[in-house]
């Protein structure tokens, strides 16, 4: 099976170009042009991570090809615009720190501070949260966290002053605010001047949980566990995503070990087992117990929840993997759209789809934590890819620790030698 994903994956770049990617359904239902997107962010993280874990350079080096389709040399991003104040379009930026790396090249460093200006001027709620984009003024929203956050705590690390106090305070505030402590999980959205139509007069809090958001979330702090340093920051981090995980546990399929559509309503009419925030879940799962964050039995759940996705929507016809369970879209509002209303009605009726980014990335970072964990749970990126690392340092002038695509970098004194998964210490 696993050489099957491997050729699946291959297919995939071989079939796509920077102008016509065959993973982004949504782009072509709508018949948009190419732009710079989250969901090709999402797959150029997951071909990057492919890349390190399984040392195959064909997966880094159509990443890079893709970029540099958008990137220009003076380190403008073309289709991108700032003043949208979008948080989905900081997300392809993660990559732009694993390709200077790998490169040197200083136009993926002056596009990451390109970006990095955005969230400076950011508008941002009474709390001091960034709103979601500018249309959705005063709103955060789980996936929002994923989408910036990672970004903004790689930048600090790489080329900022290593100040992650504002991460942390807005990730605290996400506790506060979106946190039920009767279902423990995260509502999807939270409006902090409680004036959106979907939102509780009371709370700010959207209607109920979607799952794809509590993935994007779970996804964002397993992510941020290896970029913060050792201190009082992780350890709050630490605590947050224990929380978060402990929390989904009860809501897993008992049969297949994925979880529904809207994850507290298992076995209401409609709703369905959806595979995008189960392989979220399960990436969250697999990595947090590799990194020593969570119990060993979490690497179980989430070995089952993705084997219980292949069972279920992974097919192979005629020679062709598929994967289903997709769901292709979900968000709140903006006004002139109260269809979306975060009701479970709404959540149940966007399509559901095969060969979407936002399923297929997910489900293949969750793959490559499976591998590590077939391999022994693999701490230390591909020996060509540390050689490459190595030999940028004294131009970053940072540590060469790989963490932007998911491996373990090697930071086990950082972590205080714990154990880094199932089998051994690194």
């Amino acid at each position: 099976m696993y050489e099957e994903i491997d050729a699946y994956v291959l297919r995939l770049i071989e079939e796509s170009t920077p102008e016509r990617t065959i993973w982004n359904i949504e782009t072509i239902r709508q018949g948009k042009p190419a732009g710079w997107n989250y969901i090709d962010g999402c797959m150029m993280t997951a071909l990057l991570a492919m890349s390190s874990i399984t040392g195959d350079d064909r997966f880094a080096a159509f990443a890079e090809h893709f970029i540099d389709a958008f990137v220009n040399e003076d380190g403008s991003i073309r289709t991108y615009h700032p003043e949208k104040f979008n948080l989905d379009d900081i997300n392809e930026g993660r990559v732009l720190f694993d390709l200077y790396k790998r490169s040197g090249r200083r136009k993926y460093k002056k596009a990451a501070m390109l970006l990095r200006e955005q969230l400076k001027n950011q508008p941002r709620t009474w709390e001091g949260s960034f709103w979601h984009k500018a249309i959705y003024p005063d709103q955060v929203w789980l996936d929002g966290i994923y989408m910036a956050q990672p970004f903004y705590a790689l930048y600090e690390k790489e080329f900022g002053n290593g100040d992650f106090t504002d991460i942390l305070t807005q990730i605290g505030t996400v506790r506060k605010r979106m946190f039920d402590e009767g279902k423990k999980l995260y509502f999807h959205g939270y409006d902090a001047s409680r004036r959106a139509f979907w939102a509780d007069k009371e709370t700010g809090c959207s209607k109920n949980f979607w799952l794809r958001s509590l993935g994007w979330f779970a996804v964002a702090l397993a992510d941020l566990l290896e970029i913060i340093p050792a201190g009082e920051g992780l350890k709050t981090t630490e605590s947050v995503f224990f929380e978060l995980m402990e929390g989904v546990s009860p809501y897993q399929d008992e049969e297949t070990g994925m979880y529904y559509q809207v994850p507290d309503q298992g076995k209401r009419a409609g709703n369905y087992l959806e595979t995008s925030g189960s392989s979220m879940l399960a990436y969250a799962m697999l990595k947090g117990a590799r990194l020593g964050v969570l119990p060993e039995e979490y690497a179980v759940k989430g070995e089952k929840t993705f084997n219980g996705i292949v069972k279920k929507y992974l097919s192979f016809r005629e020679g062709e993997m598929s994967l289903g369970g997709i769901c292709l879209v979900a968000g709140l509002g903006p006004e002139n759209n109260r269809r979306r209303d975060g009701s479970y009605e709404y959540y149940i009726s966007e399509p559901v789809v095969e060969n979407d980014a936002k399923g297929v990335a997910p489900f293949l970072l969750c793959y490559t934590e499976i591998k590590r964990l077939k391999a022994g749970s693999l701490c230390s990126p591909h020996p060509a890819e540390e050689a490459a690392l190595s030999s940028d340092g004294a131009d970053t002038g940072k540590a060469t620790d790989r963490t932007s695509s998911g491996t373990c970098g090697k930071n086990t004194e950082a972590r205080g030698n714990r154990r880094c998964g199932i089998s051994r210490k690194c």
